[in-house]
C-alpha cells in the first residue's frame, strides 16, 4: 500500500473487535512514533498502555457514562508530551508528538487495526492523570483506542484543499 493510499484508508472507530493488540505490535508501533519530527531530538512523547488496575482507576475517576466510552476498545493508550517549561519547546514538543500520535495510527492502519484518538475530560483532572500515570509537567495530547476492526466506517467528505492552502508571492 503506498502512503497516499495508507493515509486515505485511516479512518476513527468507534467499535472495535474484543481481542487487545499484543505488546509486539505495540512496541512496532511505538517503534514508529520515534521517528516523527521532533525540535533537538527532544523525544518528548509519552506513551502509557492501560492495563486493567489503571483502566479501572480511570474509569472510576470518570464516572458511568465515561467508563462506557472506555470499553470500546480492548486496547487504551494514554499518549502526553513532556513539557520543558520553556514556552517555544514545549509548543514544539506538543506539536512533536502530535505528529508521533499519527504515525502510530497510521501503522495501525497499515496492521488491519482499528483507531481512534479522542482526549477524554477525565485525563483532564488530577484523578483521571493519577489513574493513568501522568506526572506533573507532562501535556496529555490523547487516548489512543486500538483493537481488530469490527465494521469498517464510511470516509468522511474533506474540504477541498483550495479552502486550506494558499500560494503566496
Amino acid at each position: 500500500m503506498s502512503f497516499d493510499e495508507l493515509a486515505a484508508a485511516r479512518r476513527t472507530h468507534k467499535a472495535f473487535g474484543a481481542e487487545p493488540v499484543d505488546r509486539e505490535t505495540l512496541i512496532e508501533l511505538f517503534e514508529l512514533a520515534r521517528l516523527a519530527p521532533n525540535h533537538h531530538l527532544t523525544q518528548p512523547w509519552r506513551f502509557r498502555v492501560l492495563g486493567p488496575t489503571s483502566l479501572t482507576r480511570l474509569k472510576d475517576a470518570g464516572g458511568p457514562s465515561e467508563a462506557l466510552k472506555l470499553d470500546r476498545a480492548p486496547t487504551l493508550v494514554v499518549a502526553s508530551a513532556r513539557l520543558s517549561g520553556e514556552l517555544l519547546q514545549d509548543e514544539e514538543d506538543v506539536c512533536a508528538t502530535a505528529a508521533a500520535i499519527t504515525l502510530v495510527l497510521l501503522g495501525a492502519t497499515e496492521r488491519g487495526l482499528a483507531s481512534y484518538w479522542r482526549t477524554p475530560g477525565v485525563l483532564r483532572t488530577a484523578r483521571g492523570r493519577e489513574a493513568a500515570g501522568v506526572p506533573e509537567g507532562e501535556r496529555v495530547l490523547g487516548l489512543i483506542h486500538l483493537g481488530p476492526v469490527e465494521r469498517e466506517p464510511a470516509p468522511r467528505e474533506r474540504g477541498p484543499v483550495d479552502e486550506y492552502v494558499s500560494f503566496l508571492p
